[in-house]
């Protein structure tokens, strides 16, 4: 039986969400827990692969089973092997052939970012800083330039391996919360380090070292080099991957009611 699990996780203390020989990642920690919980190594794939420090609330993986379980089964069970920055959401069986990855229609990014004269302390590793007072509809004027198809050279990590640098960002929508900032991705894939880079890019904007015409000359570079430097993983949320609504997976989990 195909199995498919929704995993949220804090990602400060992990290397990622894939597997190394190291071991320290969150899928090593979910399959360590799989194979606790039905006695037989389990191997998973995931919607999407988050960075060193980066965070996940709803993240989506599958595996084939060698034992049916009830969902609320595979919840509570799985969770009860893995570490309190990690928990199963739910569980589901959407076919034999359902595949996380090749399935996903799109991906969700949330950038969780803090304005305070004083840095994070209970928040650290949970949300980006910024000192410096924001300019909300100028982040949003240089934004709306990336939205659509286009070539993201200038936000791609020089250790990218993305195919192609041509990705289509649908929806940028950036939004305050009292100190706090969300910007909301919503496109088909990004790249390594994509968002990050155009966070960098929005900062520079937002705090006025840039116009929001220059997002324009960025991405018409189709180099890194003339984009800003990278911003920190701290604030970036993998919120999810989307599927066909006829699939009936959860696009939320209590895992993003928490955040501004």
């Amino acid at each position: 039986m195909r199995v498919a699990l929704g995993v949220s996780y804090r990602g400060e203390a992990y290397n990622g969400w894939q597997s190394q020989p190291g071991g320290r990642t969150v899928q090593d920690a979910l399959e360590a827990a799989l194979a606790q919980f039905v006695a037989q190594p389990i191997r998973t794939l995931c919607a999407g692969r988050t960075d060193t420090g980066v965070h996940g609330l709803n993240q989506v993986v599958h595996f084939d089973a060698p034992v049916e379980r009830e969902p609320f089964s595979w919840v509570r069970g799985v969770n009860r092997y893995l570490p309190r920055d990690i928990a199963v959401q739910w569980a589901a069986f959407p076919g034999d052939d359902f595949h996380a990855r090749n399935w996903a229609r799109g991906r969700r990014y949330w950038y969780l970012l803090l304005e305070s004269n004083v840095r994070p302390s209970i928040q650290a590793g949970g949300v980006g800083w910024t000192f410096r007072p924001l300019d909300g509809d100028a982040m949003r004027d240089a934004a709306a330039r990336l939205v659509g198809e286009h070539d993201f050279s200038s936000f791609r990590s020089s250790e990218c391996q993305a195919a192609s640098p041509v990705k289509i960002l649908r929806r940028v929508e950036i939004h305050r919360r009292g100190p706090y900032w969300r910007f909301e991705f919503d496109g088909v894939a990004f790249l390594h380090h994509m968002i990050r880079n155009i966070m960098g890019c929005l900062i520079a904007v937002g705090t006025g070292q840039k116009p929001p015409s220059w997002m324009d000359e960025v991405l018409a570079a189709r180099s890194r080099d003339a984009a800003a430097p990278t911003f920190p993983p701290d604030g970036l949320y993998f919120v999810g991957p989307t599927y066909d609504d006829h699939l009936n997976l959860p696009r939320h989990t209590a895992a993003m009611d928490w955040l501004p």
